[in-house]
């Protein structure tokens, strides 16, 4: 019986998701921006025709994240993600240099070659879709599973 038990507790334990831990143990004077907290490589989507956009990703929330979103200038795309957009807390876009602090956006297109860097925190836990509007093919979305 005791056996049974111990298995049925190991097996409940196991079924919970885990919990991610915070990545400083010090967040000091920067706070969440403090290098510590950020990602170590940008996560990077392709905006190209006929092209899958990315992989799917597992962020932290209270984690500092880039992304960097390239157009190879093939044809007039974008990407929509309000889900997404609304559940970080964006601190930068930069686009040929300009460094711009929106409140939120939609969407982005390219209407020829660029590359976009946004700077983020992921805030809201759950799953947030982005994707090329118009598309319904899976290798045309990328779902960023905030935890």
């Amino acid at each position: 019986m005791k056996t049974l038990f111990a298995a049925g507790l190991l097996a409940s334990a196991l079924a919970t998701p885990a919990v991610a831990a915070p990545l400083c143990d010090d967040f000091g004077f920067a706070g969440l921006l403090a290098a510590c907290n950020r990602a170590e490589e940008p996560i990077r989507l392709t905006l190209a025709s006929g092209e899958p956009l990315g992989e799917n990703m597992v962020l932290q929330s209270g984690a500092y994240y880039e992304l960097e979103i390239v157009a190879d200038g093939s044809a007039e795309l974008a990407i929509e993600g309000p889900s997404f957009f609304r559940s970080i807390w964006m601190n930068e876009i930069v686009i040929n240099k300009i460094e711009i602090r929106p409140m939120a956006i939609d969407s982005i297109e390219f209407d020829k070659a660029g590359t976009v860097t946004l700077s983020f925190i992921a805030i809201k836990p759950g799953s947030h879709v982005v994707r090329i509007p118009g598309t319904t093919g899976e290798t045309q979305r990328v779902t960023f599973n905030i935890q």
